[in-house]
């Protein structure tokens, strides 16, 4: 028998829509998925030289140095990469923490951080797998709603008096994973000032911070005054540098927060490969060039997403950031409906809004991670099938 918590998860959105996929192709559809944030794009060369070189050296065969913390080596890389890009100092002993990617940082400080009866505050919409790692936890989630009119920052003041007093966690996720909203410095203070007073713990997942357009820049929740004291954010290389497959991503903040998932993570797995984590030093300290290249090809396929939406009588946002374009459904029309409908008129997949929670129906989230010539055809494809 399953323990009981599986049976409190509902079914993982993206593996429904794998099942989708293979049903559709099994039925002989050309089937074009813009369904999973994965980028299509190839890693860096220069981080693959250095992987190729790190696995050649016996060195780095055994367990990696520092186990459950990640390399000195490339946790200071993190640290200085953090001090150029957000202009905060860290300390690297204390303060930084390699990941097997950010999702696993997210699961492991619910572990350290949670006591069965403890509330976890979630974003509604949001990512699903917060919400795994919290009811893995023991906790209680109570889904904070977000609003299209106000950018899809949560209402923090409105959140039940109750519910504040037994809240040990609020997450947030900026830039946003599906709505693609950003929040500014000025939220982010807001939200620092809301945990600080109330003793709760403020977590920001910022895998996305890169991937931004039109000049904007990204802020980051450490960036805040008195963020050290309740604050943990999580970060990834694998959206900016290609390296989903990779999985290697960074936490960085309260270092209480720090040691605890340190602790659960020696408790649980043996840390990242050391020839990766020489890999990802190459990706943060080497030349960044080709990044440019990859923000103008995103927002090119940006572009020409909204201006298909629109012309088919769709009104989505406008992202300033992340690879997704989140767009209300046709009026009246429920996302699954829609997202299936979409498939069985156009052979294209899109995310319904309902699998990131209540408030993402009415909605659909795109991804923009496929190849020019494909999204080009899906798009060639909605024009004919709504246009």
């Amino acid at each position: 028998m399953k323990a009981e918590r599986l049976s409190k998860l509902p079914p993982y959105l993206f593996v429904e829509i794998r099942n989708k996929i293979r049903e559709a192709r099994e039925r002989g559809v050309d089937v074009i998925s813009l369904g999973v944030g994965d980028p299509d794009q190839p890693t860096p060369g220069r981080v693959i030289q250095a992987l190729a070189q790190a696995a050649e050296d016996s060195a780095n065969h055994p367990y990696p140095p520092d186990e459950e913390k990640g390399m000195l080596a490339f946790r200071q890389s993190v640290g200085r990469w953090y001090e150029r890009r957000f202009d905060v100092k860290l300390d690297p002993e204390s303060e930084v923490l390699a990941l097997i990617g950010s999702k696993e940082g997210n699961h492991h400080l619910c572990l350290g951080m949670l006591n069965p009866g403890d509330i976890a505050l979630l974003p509604d919409p949001g990512y699903p797998a917060y919400f795994a790692s919290a009811i893995f936890a023991g906790a209680e989630v109570v889904r904070v709603p977000l609003y299209r009119e106000d950018g899809f920052l949560p209402r923090l003041e409105e959140i039940p008096a109750d519910v504040v007093k037994r809240t040990r966690l609020l997450f947030l996720n900026y830039p946003n994973n599906p709505t693609a909203a950003v929040a500014p410095l000025e939220f982010y203070q807001r939200a620092v000032d809301f945990g600080r007073s109330n003793d709760i713990i403020v977590v920001n997942d910022n895998p996305y911070s890169e991937i931004a357009y039109d000049g904007y820049r990204t802020a980051s929740i450490l960036q805040a005054k008195g963020a050290m004291e309740i604050a943990v954010e999580f970060n990834s290389l694998s959206k900016p540098y290609n390296m989903t497959g990779w999985r290697i991503g960074m936490a960085m903040g309260n270092p209480e927060c720090i040691s605890a998932i340190s602790q659960v993570k020696e408790n649980t797995d043996s840390g990242i490969f050391a020839a990766i984590q020489h890999a990802g030093i190459a990706a943060l300290e080497g030349p960044q060039d080709e990044f440019e290249q990859l923000i103008a090809m995103y927002q090119r396929r940006r572009d020409l997403v909204i201006e298909t939406f629109r012309s088919i009588g769709l009104a989505p946002d406008v992202p300033k950031a992340t690879f997704y374009v989140w767009s209300p459904t046709p009026k009246g029309m429920a996302s699954i409906d829609f997202a299936e409908d979409v498939l069985e008129r156009a052979g294209v997949v899109v995310t319904p809004g309902i699998g990131y929670g209540s408030r993402g129906e009415g909605f659909f989230r795109v991804s923009l991670t496929v190849p020019d010539a494909r999204l080009d055809e899906a798009m060639d494809r909605l024009r004919r099938a709504y246009g």
